[in-house]
């Protein structure tokens, strides 16, 4: 693979992503909006919000859960199950109806969970408690104590990815996202404070980067390069991670990466920018780029958008735009403004402030 200058591209123009032709360089990036019914099953109205954004040049999902030990957050919805696969059919089918694209995001919550939310005490690279608060059925509790995964066991949760993606392609998603990002299992392990093993996955850069690597090639051996990505969260410190020599750490793993050739590497502006540019430097792929902070004090916008294409990435994601502007393609092209979305209704289930938001209003 080699560097593809994008400096003269724009928001607008074609782009070939794997196997898939993009009509535009506009990601909707993946949003938990817990809307999944019960046992984690896809919903008709999450077959119609999809559907809706279907303008995008790829739709990422929401963190979909590969296990049930992997589940974060009740209402979210799972790929482990043949139901599971069967109630995504639609949605997937509604998608590709209206001319779009769809990956699966893959998320493992590892230590951000709670027995009351699965049943099962969560597991994570060691016995240290995530930061703050998580959700459970019955309303935010402290995060709990997780189990410290055995070495043995280790290699398990990397194929857990790996047997979403053979589930997630044969429910017609066009491809599937690991979620390395936002303290989740695959960032604990990168992590230097959640993660103190001792073992072959800790320690050093070269073996805190190894499940990252695992999870990846375990997921391209079963779906295909072409079919996987993975977002990454660079010196982000959610749920409480921290991580020590953010710059050394992220070329190694993309050094890693690299071999295997994903289809994209999806990066999240959770460092400053001189960091951000040299990691694109360094990766000679795909590079998805998020432009603002996710959950920060403003949604990403098309300067951001714009100044991204110019410092080299590829195509560039928008979170909490898409919320209120099912049409965001349009509105980014001819300037319209943006509806400002309900954050009430960000997770509180229901069709409200989720499929509710119309197409722009055109005077006369």
């Amino acid at each position: 693979m080699t560097l593809i200058d994008t400096h003269s591209d724009t928001l607008f123009t074609g782009y070939r992503l794997g196997g898939l032709t993009l009509p535009n360089r506009v990601v909707m990036a993946p949003m938990t909006r817990v809307r999944a019914a019960a046992d984690g099953l896809a919903t008709p109205s999450m077959a119609t919000y999809y559907a809706q954004r279907s303008t995008a040049g790829l739709i990422v999902s929401e963190g979909v859960q590969p296990s049930l030990i992997g589940q974060s957050n009740p209402g979210t919805p799972g790929l482990y199950t043949d139901e599971q696969v069967a109630s995504w059919r639609p949605v997937t089918a509604a998608v590709h109806a209206n001319g779009g694209r769809i990956f699966a995001q893959i998320m493992h919550g590892g230590r951000v969970s709670h027995p009351d939310t699965t049943g099962l005490v969560p597991v994570g690279p060691s016995a240290v408690p995530a930061v703050g608060e998580v959700f459970t059925p019955t309303g935010p509790q402290a995060a709990p104590m997780p189990r410290a995964l055995e070495t043995a066991e280790v290699p398990e949760h990397a194929q857990s990815y790996a047997s979403a993606a053979r589930r997630a392609v044969d429910a017609g998603f066009d491809g599937v996202e690991l979620h390395g990002a936002n303290g989740y299992l695959i960032s604990q392990f990168l992590s230097s404070n959640a993660n103190l093993r001792t073992d072959r996955y800790g320690g050093s850069v070269a073996n805190r980067v190894r499940f990252a690597v695992e999870a990846v090639e375990a997921t391209i051996d079963a779906v295909g390069a072409a079919r996987t990505g993975i977002r990454l969260s660079p010196g982000g410190t959610f749920w409480g991670v921290e991580e020590k020599d953010v710059p050394e750490l992220y070329a190694v793993l993309l050094g890693e990466l690299a071999r295997l050739e994903p289809a994209y590497v999806h990066l999240e502006a959770t460092v400053e920018d001189e960091i951000l540019v040299a990691l694109r430097r360094a990766w000679p792929g795909t590079l998805v780029m998020n432009p603002v902070l996710p959950m920060g004090d403003r949604r990403a916008e098309r300067p951001d958008a714009d100044r991204w294409l110019g410092l080299g990435a590829d195509l560039i994601s928008f979170g909490r735009a898409f919320i209120a502007n099912p049409d965001l393609v349009e509105r980014l092209r001819a300037g319209l403004p943006l509806a400002a979305e309900d954050a009430a209704t960000y997770f509180q289930g229901g069709d409200a402030g989720y499929v509710t938001y119309p197409a722009y209003q055109h005077a006369g």
